[in-house]
């Protein structure tokens, strides 16, 4: 991981960390200030509530609200039957914790049986407490959720890490036009498919922060985006290993290094492959009108060739297919 991307990290941590501090005493606050008793137990709530994303916090609120209604109904029963005792607890514990693990409420588990506690404690479920509980509830989440309600598209930064990972498939690009009619390939190695993929995941988990930080639906371009970049890193893994395998070189081959020289040069974000198809075809046409091999070596290699042209035409058909796309 590289030191600009590690400062990243750290610096959004350092961020939530605040966050998460600023958040809960302000709720604990609110807590004392409406009177509640167990006020410390909103800032815990809060804690519990805040997520990475929008759309995660608003999820979690609810999933959280239907488990606190579920366990109020499960709590009251339990201490109706065996009173206000250790053993109703653990009655209640057994029933929430499976009814939560069940419906994949496990988060809500801690939380609401903190809440739960204090009715043990108070020895009632009466309408005093009930509000009380209540209250504290909706104080820590409402924290939660307003905290997180602020978060934006991180649009610049995804353009940035976007823009990594084509520089990065540009490198292959060159590389690939550079090593394609040496015959000695003993140091073509494949590490910069490794920076590739840490940027196109770098890049990904940005598209996915992004699409969870608006409540439009579809709006999935950045993520479509990122799909398209992995699909073309996986052709151009494959390029590269028939690449490898030309021991061989007929001329032709100086002829298909310089078409990835070519879209190596023409490559950018909206361009949408066409005159590079266009291009493609005419040299397949000249390919196929020169002499045939004079030998089994020369009729391997040009078949190596002919099918790494067909990987160029897939790497094409994946990025027109992407902006052609009008969703």
């Amino acid at each position: 991981m590289s030191g600009p991307m590690k400062r990243e990290i750290w610096n959004a941590r350092v961020i939530k960390s605040i966050k998460i501090a600023v958040a809960a005493v302000l709720s604990i606050a609110i807590a004392g200030e409406l009177g509640l008793k167990y006020s410390a137990t909103a800032g815990i709530i809060t804690v519990l509530s805040i997520r990475n994303t929008k759309r995660e916090t608003l999820q979690s609120a609810g999933n959280r609200a239907l488990a606190f209604l579920c366990a109020l109904a499960i709590a009251a029963g339990c201490f109706w039957l065996l009173d206000y005792s250790l053993w109703a607890f653990a009655l209640y514990l057994f029933g929430f914790a499976l009814l939560c693990l069940c419906l994949g409420w496990g988060e809500a588990i801690a939380m609401n049986s903190v809440l739960v506690t204090h009715f043990m404690t108070e020895r009632s479920m009466g309408p005093g407490i009930l509000a009380n509980e209540i209250a504290l509830f909706l104080t820590g989440t409402g924290m939660g959720i307003a905290v997180n309600l602020h978060l934006h598209r991180k649009g610049v930064e995804f353009d940035r890490l976007a823009g990594e990972a084509d520089r990065q498939i540009k490198g292959i690009l060159h590389r690939m036009s550079l090593w394609l009619p040496r015959e000695d390939k003993s140091g073509y190695v494949p590490d910069c498919f490794a920076s590739l993929e840490t940027a196109l995941e770098a890049a990904k988990l940005c598209a996915v922060e992004n699409y969870n930080n608006v409540f439009r639906r579809g709006d999935s371009r950045e993520l479509d985006y990122i799909k398209m970049r992995e699909r073309q890193s996986v052709i151009l893994r494959e390029i590269y290993e028939n690449i490898l395998k030309l021991q061989y070189l007929p001329r032709q081959a100086h002829m298909v290094a310089e078409f990835l020289g070519q879209i190596e040069r023409d490559y950018h974000r909206d361009n949408t492959v066409e005159g590079l198809l266009e291009e493609l075809d005419q040299l397949l046409v000249r390919l196929k009108g020169e002499e045939l091999p004079v030998n089994r070596e020369e009729f391997e290699a040009r078949a190596v060739l002919f099918y790494i042209l067909m990987q160029i035409h897939s790497l094409l058909e994946v990025k027109r297919a992407f902006l052609l796309d009008p969703s």
